[in-house]
């Protein structure tokens, strides 16, 4: 290996482009003079990667959602795996997104037996289809893991594993003054309630999502005028939300990342989390992200029919939020499919919304969920750093 290594890295989404981010700062103070190619969004651009084409169009998510696009996530994988065979690098880092980068790895490894491979979130093999492991243990070398309890799964599958942390974990909390500036550039008053409205960062699960909690932030702002609503958007998405929402109640804001730098708007969602008083989301990361910001929520999901009878089947777990999985509890209220209704959501928002004491819980739970996440320790992009440098090295 020469003295400028060459990595090539994918990410499929705004999880993973974070992801990426932080591990290639990470690399760029560990090695000197590193080079990246690959696929990721603004905060990977924002580190010196050219994308091969925009990550949005890997973003989808659930059997009917991928179908009609497969001819075209076709054509990305091919144009991809030619893309990691033409650049030849030290080592394939495949970030999350594993329907796509998993794939990619197979034909890269394929076309060259002796190239290093690393993916980094650990596959949900705890969930479900724990079959995977072993799958991608064929050509896949190295994990590395968000979780704790995750290497102990992708070991046994005959595959390299180090925890490296989440991270959510070494977010710092906004302070009092720049929760006061945000709310005052979002017009609302330092008495008024806000929630926050956070419908996904994937096309199909934003429609599927937004009529129901436009019902629920209708009948809550009926019950409670003067509620005002915030709704982070990821660019993609930011103008279509912008559109739906403008005649909700609450005077909605959305939060369109476009006109900032990716650090600016990164920066900005975390103080709008930190402002708020709580939280409807849809299920997944954002539920570590308001937790790391101290934020009360309630998680709400739904399929379309077909995914929703698969994921039935084969998902074996008491709580679909990691919070929740993390601290083995139930601390985190969830609605998912029958039970994603305004009827069911609505009551327990405006309970959560008068009495602060029930968010309590909540926050201790977070709290806890951080500390096994690494908080207080080296942060993980650098963690993950660490970890690639030993392995190309």
């Amino acid at each position: 290996m020469g003295t400028a290594p060459h990595l090539f890295l994918i990410a499929g989404e705004p999880s993973g482009d974070a992801l990426g981010a932080s591990l290639m700062a990470g690399l760029r103070a560990l090695i000197p003079g590193l080079r990246f190619s690959g696929i990721g969004g603004p905060l990977m651009e924002g580190q010196g990667l050219d994308s091969l084409f925009p990550i949005s169009e890997l973003s989808v998510m659930g059997l009917a959602e991928v179908l009609p696009r497969l001819p075209k996530l076709l054509a990305r994988l091919r144009q991809a795996s030619a893309a990691v065979a033409e650049a030849a690098p030290d080592a394939l880092i495949t970030i999350d997104s594993p329907d796509f980068c998993l794939r990619v790895a197979a034909r890269a490894r394929a076309a060259d037996p002796t190239l290093k491979t690393i993916h980094y979130v650990a596959p949900t093999v705890w969930a479900w289809r724990p079959e995977r492991a072993r799958r991608m243990a064929a050509h896949v070398d190295h994990v590395l893991a968000l979780f704790p309890f995750e290497p102990p799964w992708m070991q046994a599958a005959g595959m390299g594993c180090d925890f490296v942390g989440h991270p959510v974990a070494a977010w710092e909390r906004p302070g009092n003054d720049a929760c006061a500036a945000f709310r005052a550039d979002a017009g609302i008053g330092a008495d008024e309630r806000l929630l926050l409205v956070l419908p996904g960062s994937r096309r199909g699960e934003v429609g599927r999502m937004l009529p129901v909690l436009a019902e629920v932030v209708r009948r809550a702002c009926a019950r409670r005028p003067g509620l005002r609503v915030v709704l982070p958007a990821v660019a993609p998405l930011a103008a279509e939300i912008a559109a739906e929402v403008g005649s909700w109640p609450g005077r909605p804001v959305v939060l369109d990342p476009r006109p900032l730098s990716p650090e600016a708007a990164e920066m900005r969602k975390r103080t709008a989390f930190a402002s708020a008083d709580l939280a409807l989301a849809a299920s997944g990361t954002v539920s570590l992200e308001l937790a790391a910001m101290g934020v009360p929520m309630l998680i709400a999901y739904r399929f379309n029919w077909l995914t929703t009878r698969i994921v039935r089947r084969r998902v074996r777990l008491k709580s679909a939020t990691l919070v929740n999985i993390l601290t083995d509890s139930l601390a985190v209220p969830e609605f998912l499919f029958e039970a994603c209704t305004a009827d069911n959501i609505t009551p327990k928002l405006l309970e959560l919304l008068d009495d602060p004491a029930a968010g309590a819980g909540q926050r201790a739970a977070g709290a806890r969920a951080m500390e096994m996440l690494g908080r207080g320790r080296e942060p993980p992009g650098m963690r993950a750093a660490r970890a690639v440098a030993k392995l190309i090295r």
